[in-house]
C-alpha cells in the first residue's frame, strides 16, 4: 500500500526530475535506449517537427530489456522510427551502451566518426531521467548545447502506462540517488537539488523504496540547497 504521503513525495521527485526545457531546433537527436518505446516515439516526433535532421539511437540489452528487445534498445528503436516513417538514411544506430555515461560517449564518437558536425544535442530520454542525462550530457560532453526532451506525461499517466507504481517510484528514488552521488564520483556534473525535494527522497527510502539504490555510504550523499 502506498500512503498519501508516499506518493505526494513521488510528484516531487517527478517534477524536480524534469528539466522542463524550452525545445528548439538541434543539430542531433539523441535517444537513450531503455524498456521504453516512448523514447523512439519522443525522438520521431522532434524528428517530425523539423527540430532535428538526424536522430541516434544508443543501447544494448539490460536485465529489463533482453527479453522485450532481444536485438538491443537501440535497434528496437531504430525499427519503430523507421515504421513510424522515418528515413533510414537519418537514423544512426548506437547498439553497445550500457549506462547513461556509455550512451553518451559512444554517442558522441559514432558522430564523429561519421563526420556529422554538431553543436548542439536534443536529449531524449523518460521522462524521470532527463535529469540525470543532461546532467551526464553535460560531465562528457561539454563542448556542445544539450536540450533535454520526453515524452510529456505527468506521473499519474506515467505510473499508468508502467503498470506498477510501486517500480516507477523506486526508479525515481535511483535517480535522484544518484544526483546526489555520482557527481563527487566524476560520472556527472553537480545541480542543486532542493531541500523539499531530498526531504522527500529522504522519506520515501526509509518507506522502502530501495530496489533502485546503489551503495552510496553514509549521509546518503545529500547536498542540499534551498
Amino acid at each position: 500500500m502506498i500512503t498519501t504521503e508516499s506518493w505526494a513525495d513521488a510528484h516531487r521527485l517527478w517534477d524536480y526530475h524534469q528539466m522542463q526545457h524550452e525545445l528548439r531546433p538541434c543539430s542531433v537527436a539523441v535517444g537513450l535506449g531503455s524498456h521504453d518505446l516512448g523514447v523512439a516515439d519522443a525522438a520521431v516526433k522532434l524528428y517530425k517537427r523539423g527540430l532535428v535532421p538526424l536522430i541516434v539511437f544508443t543501447g544494448a540489452t539490460s536485465r529489463t530489456t533482453q527479453e522485450r528487445m532481444p536485438r538491443g534498445e537501440a535497434v528496437h528503436y531504430r525499427e519503430r522510427a523507421l515504421e513510424l516513417g522515418v528515413p533510414s538514411v537519418d537514423v544512426l544506430v548506437e547498439p553497445n551502451a550500457r549506462n547513461t555515461g556509455e550512451n553518451i560517449r559512444f554517442s558522441r564518437a559514432l558522430l564523429e566518426e561519421s563526420g556529422t558536425n554538431v553543436s548542439s544535442v536534443l536529449l531524449v530520454s523518460k521522462p524521470y531521467e532527463e535529469r540525470r542525462a543532461y546532467a551526464t550530457a553535460r560531465k562528457l560532453w561539454p563542448a556542445v548545447e544539450i536540450v533535454s526532451a520526453s515524452t510529456l506525461m505527468t506521473f499519474d499517466d506515467y505510473v499508468e502506462s508502467i503498470g506498477d507504481a510501486r517500480l516507477v517510484i523506486d526508479m525515481l528514488v535511483g535517480a535522484l540517488q544518484r544526483l546526489l552521488i555520482y557527481p563527487d564520483q566524476g560520472f556527472m556534473i553537480s545541480q542543486s537539488v532542493p531541500t523539499d525535494v531530498t526531504a522527500a527522497y529522504e522519506r520515501l527510502r526509509s518507506a522502502g523504496f530501495t530496489s533502485r539504490l546503489v551503495p552510496d555510504g553514509e549521509g546518503h550523499g545529500i547536498k542540499e540547497s534551498s
